[in-house]
């Protein structure tokens, strides 16, 4: 998986709560870091957007995807910034943000978030 296509998948697995399909997509060393915390592990990750995050009914609709690729091998890795919006179950925009996605061999190993 290219990282464009692992960064939409990111997307799609915790819209749809596809938590298997998002623990598959992450490296265990994965990393979140966001403008509230950070996570550290893939479990972790998993464990908090299935069991614990606030707000479950929300979507991410995606404004525009911008690569960054591994100019020296394009298809093990490399950078993805996404911009979107989170939107609530009445499409109401709760925040902008873009997300830095590094990704290696087709696995999301960090994201950083950067909120409005």
């Amino acid at each position: 998986m290219n990282p464009p296509e692992a960064a939409r998948s990111y997307y799609a697995a915790i819209d749809e709560d596809r938590y298997d399909d998002l623990a598959d997509l992450l490296a265990a060393e994965f990393v979140h870091q966001r403008p509230d915390r950070t996570f550290e592990g893939r479990e972790t990750f998993v464990a908090f957007m299935r069991d614990d995050r606030p707000r479950t009914d929300t979507t991410h609709e995606l404004d525009g995807v911008y690569v960054a690729e591994n100019e020296n091998d394009p298809t093990r890795g490399g950078e993805v910034a996404v911009r979107g919006r989170l939107l609530d179950a009445d499409d109401d925009r709760l925040f902008a943000f873009v997300d830095v996605h590094t990704v290696e061999i087709g696995s999301v190993v960090r994201i950083r978030t950067y909120t409005d």
